[in-house]
């Protein structure tokens, strides 16, 4: 969740150090670091809901689950960001411990703050990532979940699904769960 930058260009080596002692987390773009702003109770329940799920599904197949304090890394873009749950099932991810660069699901979880900014330039930047094959966006004002999936052509098609919709699939990790167990404990205002 993107807040405001520091003031002063920083490179990544000083961004990754920042972050080793910093009590709050930031987002990295272009040689500045952003704090992030706290997430909101039903934020925090989604993601630790989703985080669960795939955790037990993915559990022995050599997939990896992260929640919100891994980094994900766009080499190519000079970004690092926080996804607020990520998986990856790529070997070259097991060497370093502290970021991702190729993961195969990519999930924010959207606030009022930074839902534009997930929607648009963050999903541009995240789409520069070669592994990554699904990037899903959850509202937690009602219940829709939107996946968006790279095809063979790579392009990016839209699924999305309602309170209409008994379960969701996460297609890259060859997931099916109800949206029920995504949404349990949320209260919606």
């Amino acid at each position: 969740m993107v807040a405001s930058p520091q003031q002063n260009y920083i490179t990544p080596e000083e961004y990754l150090q920042l972050e080793l002692q910093a009590d709050v987390k930031h987002e990295y773009i272009d040689g500045y670091a952003y704090a992030m702003a706290g997430a909101n109770d039903s934020h925090v329940t989604v993601s630790g809901n989703l985080f669960t799920l795939l955790r037990n599904h993915v559990r022995g197949s050599g997939c990896r689950v992260f929640i919100s304090d891994m980094k994900a890394r766009i080499e190519q873009l000079n970004r690092y960001y926080y996804p607020d749950v990520m998986v990856t099932c790529d070997e070259r991810d097991k060497q370093n411990t502290t970021e991702k660069k190729f993961p195969c699901l990519i999930v924010e979880v959207l606030s009022d703050s930074t839902e534009a900014f997930d929607r648009g330039d963050k999903f541009a930047d995240y789409q520069i990532l070669e592994t990554l094959q699904e990037y899903v966006l959850i509202n937690v004002k009602r219940q829709r979940v939107e996946c968006f999936r790279r095809n063979k052509e790579g392009l990016w098609l839209l699924q999305s699904y309602t309170d209409q919709d008994k379960y969701f699939q996460l297609q890259s990790v060859n997931f099916e769960a109800e949206m029920n167990e995504l949404y349990e404990d949320v209260v919606f205002a």
